[in-house]
């Protein structure tokens, strides 16, 4: 707690003074929370979580959120899929989060309405790695169960079977813990009058990566109404774009399927039309991109071919090493279009012969304005966590020079929308 402290009062109070310094009458800064698992037992005793709010109040900030996607340290030298345990068929991730339901609900201002918002994994990540095993370790990829074409030979596809069954076991499980938590929920807002929605965040490669995959989750395992009142969707647009989904698609399926946005994270990915650019262009953008494959975090890659076909490479630099290189090379290739996992500023639309996905948050917000569109908190959180991985040639300011922009680059294009 001691460090997390720090943390917000290095970045987060800055920030804060920074803008009541530009307008008087600006409100607390919202804040969204990481509590790792060590830290929320600290601040579940006595009234720890009183005391954590009322420190938020005297540096002008207040708890609006919770990411409950990572369990314990996010920011070890290699992360990788150690970000997906435990997962939901672990008991582990139900204590915990049920810990921060509490803590959430005892920090949220008194004197406001609403509810209050947890993010939280979309499961857990598929095959071996998904079930403890090494990371380092072997194990299929979302990727090679559902979009791989044949397997080799018949002792692999017996491999597969028996993995996809035991996949298939653990949704199951998930879904258990999954009612478990909205019963616990149910009970927590009867007592506190607090309502906590946990928000299911799709990624690619995990269990859940696709809008109809949550959607089809939700109609299989949390069909009641009290479930859905507690539980619902956390819209990563940086994860949506990486998919090739569609905004409009995607948030008119939740709103189908009787979904409510509990969260959007608002984040922009890294964008590759290598079909648009001359191949000098494509020999620097490859170079470019490599400077994005970086240890610590997992960045999986989408790509299109000619034919428009999708399939999801695990992490970038697997597809640098076989794609990236026959590119530079300027070999045969059918990849024509490919979008990369790792949150790059909101504010940049160029990367050099890169761009971002920064159209797809316009097209979020213009989405959440349809008459089509889900239920909504109103809980935008930016969310561009890999700051301290970025490339030299883009973090050219400070951690909170830079999260002031994208704060002020995204209020702007909400007042532009009447929604500030």
């Amino acid at each position: 707690m001691a460090a997390i402290r720090a943390t917000l009062l290095r970045h987060a109070a800055v920030i804060a003074k920074g803008r009541r310094r530009r307008d008087p009458a600006v409100g607390k800064l919202p804040v969204g929370l990481w509590i790792p698992a060590s830290a929320a037992d600290e601040l579940i005793a006595g009234d720890g979580a009183e005391a954590f709010a009322k420190w938020h109040a005297e540096h002008d900030l207040t708890p609006l959120t919770i990411n409950g996607f990572p369990y314990d340290n996010f920011h070890l030298p290699v992360v990788k899929h150690r970000v997906y345990r435990p997962a939901w068929w672990e008991p582990a991730r139900l204590e915990y989060t049920l810990k921060l339901a509490q803590l959430l609900t005892r920090m949220l201002p008194r004197d406001e309405e609403g509810l209050g918002s947890i993010s939280t994994l979309p499961l857990g990540w598929p095959g071996r790695l998904g079930r403890g095993a090494s990371d380092r370790g072997g194990g299929r990829t979302a990727g090679a169960s559902r979009r791989e074409s044949k397997a080799g030979s018949a002792s692999r596809a017996g491999s597969v079977a028996q993995e996809a069954k035991l996949d298939a076991r653990n949704i199951a499980k998930a879904g258990e813990k999954l009612r478990e938590l909205a019963d616990g929920l149910r009970k927590m807002e009867r007592r506190s009058g607090r309502r906590i929605m946990i928000a299911i965040e799709p990624e690619p490669g995990c269990m859940l990566d696709r809008y109809e995959d949550v959607v089809a989750f939700f109609e299989r395992e949390l069909p009641l109404k009290h479930h859905r009142h507690h539980l619902g969707v956390c819209h990563d647009v940086c994860h949506s774009a990486v998919m090739f989904e569609s905004q409009a698609d995607a948030l008119a399926g939740y709103a189908r399927g009787g979904l409510m946005v509990g969260k959007v994270q608002v984040s922009a990915a890294i964008d590759f039309p290598i079909a648009k650019l001359d191949p000098e262009a494509i020999r620097e953008g490859v170079d470019e991109l490599g400077g994005f494959a970086e240890d610590r975090y997992l960045h999986q890659t989408g790509v299109l071919d000619d034919r428009g076909r999708f399939r999801l490479v695990e992490d970038l630099p697997k597809w640098l090493a076989k794609g990236g290189q026959a590119l530079r090379e300027g070999s045969p290739s059918r990849d024509v279009h490919l979008r990369t996992h790792f949150h790059v500023p909101i504010f940049r639309r160029q990367l050099g012969r890169l761009r971002s996905t920064q159209g797809e948050i316009l097209e979020c917000v213009k989405r959440l304005m349809a008459a089509d569109a889900p239920r909504f908190s109103g809980h935008f959180e930016v969310e561009t966590y890999a700051w301290s991985v970025l490339p030299p040639s883009i973090r050219k300011v400070s951690l909170a020079q830079g999260i002031a922009r994208e704060l002020a680059w995204f209020e702007a294009k909400l007042a532009a929308y009447g929604l500030r």
